[in-house]
């Protein structure tokens, strides 16, 4: 595993390190052409006031922060004072600038971030594939060693995905409504964690679904997506370093093993043998609720309608200036009445109060983040009909979770150097610490076994 914050805030204040020098490499990382089109800007003076501070501070012998002076990026869909916010988009770039912090940024500033630039996302956060057609679509680094072509990295958070698996930050700060953490996080072998989404405020962050959006971030480890929590939330998050031999999982096999690309399966069933070997019970079970997802959402979900709420007025006067695939998904919001909406939330209610009752007998639910390694890009930057089959592909997984108003982390399963596969660990509502618990034990077991 790759150095994490923890360990790396660890070395900064016990003198082998400074927060100065890990951040001028993290700017160096930004500028590559790794990153390319993964900073919509980059505030390489504000990350180095903040680094520096963090490092008079421990000169000093001061308690150390947090986050020690590390550099974090920021989706371009958080207000931070001094800086638009404009969701990727050329419609909002005119708009003024932030004239505070919104409550996720203030919380990391406050922690000791060095908040190194905004990063690039899927317009408006609606696509989990990640390509923006204004600012360009940043290329998966984590398979530019398998593959020269370009690949996706996932959306919506795809320039934090790819500022974390660079190099260029050590967390990044991001939203997830139907999977915007966890699939990056997933293509890029990295972790990503989406809480339970009461728990962290999204003010100040541009809608796409009121009921669906969840603050949280894109990590290298468990436990920095712990600490980040922890932070986001604003609440103590102790994990308890349980082992994997103490844990009873199980893993549905309704819709989330269906097509699954040979990869994914292998590396899939290749975790669960590790986990069994290592003690862990991991029953199959049946979860027919899952197979009612569709019908559910059969008059387009939640996202469509809350996007038109927002964007109405917006697309009215300026539709010809947004990505026209996302212009044609939230105009599908425009359709539903208000008594279809009444009935989405009231079936949602009844199916999460019925899928909370399937998932009582054990710690967490194990399924693959994704069913598909990174796809390609060029296909779909040209076929309208590849990208919505690939970005439905990509959200059918983690959207559930969502729709559960639940809780799950994605982390890498595969062997070192094969193509990066998510294994998603996942629960219903205020379940974050036995899911972040859960997690870490089977990182541990699974980094063992490589």
């Amino acid at each position: 595993m790759r150095q994490d914050l923890i360990a790396t805030r660890g070395l900064i204040q016990a003198g082998r390190a400074t927060a100065l020098e890990h951040l001028e490499r993290c700017a160096a990382e930004a500028a590559s052409p790794a990153c390319a089109h993964a900073f919509l800007s980059i505030d390489v003076a504000g990350a180095r006031e903040a680094a520096t501070h963090q490092d008079r501070l421990v000169e000093r012998g001061a308690p150390p922060t947090p986050l020690g002076g590390l550099a974090i990026s920021v989706k371009d869909l958080f207000d931070a004072r001094g800086e638009v916010t404009a969701a990727a988009s050329t419609v909002l770039a005119g708009r003024p600038a932030a004239t505070d912090d919104c409550p996720a940024v203030a919380r990391l500033r406050r922690a000791g971030a060095a908040l190194i630039g905004r990063t690039n996302m899927s317009e408006f956060a609606f696509s989990g594939v990640g390509i923006n057609p204004h600012h360009g679509t940043p290329r998966n680094p984590a398979t530019a060693a398998l593959d020269p072509r370009p690949r996706v990295p996932g959306g919506s958070t795809s320039g934090g995905a790819v500022s974390v698996a660079t190099g260029a930050a050590w967390a990044a700060l991001g939203s997830d409504t139907g999977g915007s953490l966890r699939i990056p996080a997933a293509l890029n072998g990295l972790v990503g964690f989406k809480c339970t989404a009461r728990l962290v405020p999204t003010t100040g962050a541009i809608p796409l679904s009121t009921t669906l959006d969840t603050v949280g971030a894109i990590t290298r480890s468990v436990r920095d997506a712990a600490l980040m929590h922890s932070l986001l939330s604003d609440r103590p998050v102790t994990l308890a370093d349980k082992p994997a031999s103490v844990l009873r999982l199980a893993v549905p096999r309704t819709l989330m093993l269906d097509g699954l690309e040979p990869v994914v399966a292998q590396a899939f069933e290749r975790a669960l043998g590790t986990l069994r070997r290592a003690g862990a019970v991991v029953d199959e079970i049946d979860l027919p609720e899952l197979s009612e997802l569709a019908s559910i959402n059969a008059g387009g979900g939640f996202s469509p309608a809350e996007a038109w709420a927002w964007h109405r007025r917006l697309l009215s006067e300026r539709g010809q200036d947004y990505d026209p695939r996302v212009a044609a998904r939230i105009r599908r919001g425009e359709g539903m009445s208000a008594a279809d909406y009444i009935d989405l939330m009231q079936a949602r209610r009844d199916w999460i109060t019925r899928v909370e009752r399937r998932l009582q007998d054990h710690d967490a639910m194990l399924s693959p983040t994704v069913p598909i390694v990174a796809p390609l890009l060029e296909p779909l930057l040209v076929s309208d009909e590849a990208f919505f089959s690939t970005n439905a592909n990509l959200l059918r997984n983690p959207a559930a979770i969502n729709m559960l108003d639940g809780c799950a982390l994605s982390l890498p399963c595969h062997t070192p150097g094969d193509w990066p596969v998510g294994l998603m660990v996942w629960s219903h509502a205020l379940r974050d610490v036995a899911v972040l618990d859960a997690a870490q034990a089977i990182e541990t077991a699974l980094v063992a076994a490589h």
